[in-house]
């Protein structure tokens, strides 16, 4: 266990929990129920409040104090051209579908009025973000589109490169950008999307931060000073996020936190895998804060994006657990609220003027 400051009581660290989700409740980057529910339902909305074998459902999300969750609107990047467009549309009539059917829980949400108008109300606010900019089709168009959709951001690449950004787990093509690449940062910037670094090699993160003008997430991206996996972001870069404003939204896949789990997975699987905590992933967390800064740090669990998660972090119940393992650690109630929300919350707001209006301006990109 590493620690921040001197570490309290469990009796202490639960009050702090408590008022830090009463200045703010949990924001997370990235889940992937839509996906889930393609794969496992036919995209049914209907008996989603409790009882599931996802990591995800109603009863789980209010345990775990989520206030507002970007929805990934995701497709596997085997999908290609207009497969993966159309496949990007059902993943946002599947959120559309799932706020009007449970309209006591959630709230479409589009900028950060909207997130408040829905923890006032008690409402989830549910956010579109587009994961892989395969689901394009090297369309300008189509971004536009998803754009007036209410998606808010957009993750550059997934697994594989895209013909003008290189991915984290491909070969490099591109030494990051493309001057195509570095146009479609620019045309997200103009639209108030969130230009998302999760996935993507150094070479990509650092070209998209010459490039932005706007502050920039890792929807769902870990440490490599902890880890050196490829999906995990550089000391260098985390230095960058404290002059750019953006935020990591620390992750809890096992094979991002844990080297031994990696090995474990990546290989024959053989005999129990090595366990994963609470612990190691307010390891990623404290890291992130000591390199990034107290603004620059968040949450993106990944939850039904993986098949495995920390022990204690099992489901969207778990957010409460983290919280109070760092309070723990001696975080304050103030610091964890801007771990848990308040730091997206912010970067959202910043954005929320360009993406209100992008027809103010011309766009960088017509075809």
């Amino acid at each position: 266990m590493t620690s921040t400051a001197a570490s309290i009581s469990a009796a202490s660290a639960a009050a702090v929990v408590e008022a830090a989700l009463k200045l703010s409740s949990v924001i997370d980057g990235h889940n992937d129920w839509a996906w889930e529910c393609r794969d496992t339902r036919d995209y049914s909305v209907e008996g989603l409040e409790a009882g599931l074998s996802t990591d995800t459902d109603i009863a789980r999300l209010r345990t775990g104090r989520v206030v507002g969750q970007f929805w990934s609107v995701y497709v596997n990047d085997k999908l290609a051209g207009a497969e993966a467009v159309q496949g990007t549309l059902e993943q946002i009539d599947w959120v559309h579908r799932l706020a009007g059917r449970y309209p006591d829980t959630f709230m479409l949400a589009r900028s950060a009025a909207d997130i408040e108008e829905a923890r006032a109300n008690g409402l989830i606010a549910s956010l579109l973000g587009a994961e892989g900019a395969h689901c394009l089709n090297d369309s300008p168009a189509v971004l536009r589109v998803l754009a007036r959709l209410g998606v808010r951001y957009l993750t550059l690449t997934h697994v594989h490169n895209t013909s003008w950004a290189d991915s984290a787990t491909d070969a490099a093509e591109h030494d990051g950008l493309t001057a195509r690449g570095v146009d479609y940062v620019r045309e997200l910037n103009r639209l108030g999307m969130l230009v998302d670094l999760s996935h993507v090699s150094p070479a990509t993160m650092h070209a998209a931060l010459d490039t932005t003008d706007s502050p920039v997430i890792f929807s769902h991206s870990s440490c490599s000073a902890l880890h050196d996996h490829p999906r995990n972001v550089p000391d260098d870069v985390l230095r960058r996020l404290a002059a750019n404003g953006g935020v990591l939204m620390v992750t809890f896949v096992p094979q991002f936190l844990s080297a031994d789990y990696a090995a474990w997975a990546e290989g024959a699987m053989t005999g129990p895998a090595p366990r994963v905590t609470i612990s190691d992933v307010a390891n990623h967390v404290e890291h992130a804060r000591r390199v990034a800064g107290i603004r620059h740090i968040g949450l993106g669990g990944d939850f039904d994006g993986t098949e495995e998660f920390p022990i204690g972090l099992e489901g969207v119940d778990g957010y409460p657990g983290l919280l109070t393992e760092l309070a723990l650690r001696g975080w304050t109630a103030e610091e964890l609220a801007a771990l848990a929300g308040q730091n997206v919350l912010r970067v959202v707001r910043e954005t929320d003027a360009r993406f209100a209006a992008p027809t103010s301006s011309t766009p960088i990109l017509v075809r």
